[in-house]
């Protein structure tokens, strides 16, 4: 599943391939693709003539700010010139990915929705297990209330909310495991399976610690392993094991850099220990058992 990393890489090519695109044709090839509003038609109807503005992310949400295009001739920049269309709003689940193809082509057999404008380029979402979601929420409706995972998230780990003393708080009772921990997206937003084991790793912290157990000083080395690795990826276009793809088709490369993930057996770049692998949650969980306790 793309994490925080790939997600980010995705907004970023979002953002600048699309900075004056304006959706004129929608095609929707699987419904269940579309979340709200539950009628495909509604979704198509809404977003037709929208101006897809400004591209954020939250946790392993991608969010576009939409501004409704009336006039035909009308001159950038838009803000002049346009009105609010509420958001659409993209998760892409396991295996969703987006593909710009300036000069459209036949659709893949795993293609799900296609956006044009008005010189026929495509935005084409592809999803090969069909988890992937969209919403088009209208302008004066809470993003929040309709989209419940997008409420329940935790801290950004960028943002100053998310440090040790928040850890702290947060861990103090608990008796999960830390990987397990960090993988509870209501706890911090957008780390999943790789970048826990990699940020485990780089912090020296077993990943079958009790989180209650880990002390202050751990819990700072932790938060800034997490912002590190994180970034580091970012930097080097995500990671790709299976699917992910950024907005040009490109596999990212942080993949060929971690030191534990799907790293099973083979030496630790530290210490020369074997990685070993173990499910906890039921999620592989890849660590070196002499550089992590």
């Amino acid at each position: 599943m793309p994490e925080l990393p790939e997600v980010e890489t995705v907004r970023r090519g979002l953002e600048q391939k699309l900075d004056k695109f304006i959706i004129k044709k929608i095609e929707v090839y699987r419904d269940s693709t579309v979340a709200y509003p539950k009628k495909k038609e509604e979704f198509i109807n809404g977003l037709q003539n929208s101006l897809l503005y400004k591209w954020d992310r939250r946790g392993k949400y991608l969010i576009a700010e939409l501004k409704k295009i009336e006039n035909e001739n009308i001159r950038f920049p838009l803000e002049k010139y346009s009105n609010n269309n509420g958001f659409l709003v993209v998760h892409l689940r396991m295996t969703g990915y987006f593909k710009f193809i300036e000069s459209s082509t036949h659709p893949c057999k795993h293609t799900r929705i296609r956006f044009f404008d008005e010189n026929n380029n495509e935005l084409r979402y592809i999803d090969v297990r069909s988890f992937g979601q969209m919403w088009w929420i209208n302008k004066g409706l809470s993003l929040n209330k309709i989209i419940k995972g997008l409420a329940s998230l935790g801290p950004e780990p960028f943002s100053k909310d998310f440090d040790e003393n928040y850890l702290k708080k947060v861990i103090s009772k608990r008796t999960k495991s830390i990987k397990a921990i960090l993988l509870d997206q209501t706890i911090v937003a957008g780390i999943g399976n790789i970048y826990a084991d990699e940020s485990l790793y780089s912090a020296g912290i077993s990943p079958f610690r009790e989180a209650r157990t880990i002390k202050k000083n751990e819990l700072i080395k932790l938060k800034e392993s997490i912002v590190n690795v994180l970034e580091k990826s970012i930097g080097s276009g995500g990671t790709t094991f299976s699917d992910f793809r950024d907005l040009e088709g490109e596999n990212g490369n942080f993949g060929l850099q971690t030191n534990v993930y799907r790293r099973t057996g083979k030496e630790c770049r530290r210490c020369g220990n074997l990685i070993e692998r173990q499910k906890i949650t039921g999620r592989s969980t890849h660590w070196c058992p002499k550089c992590q306790k």
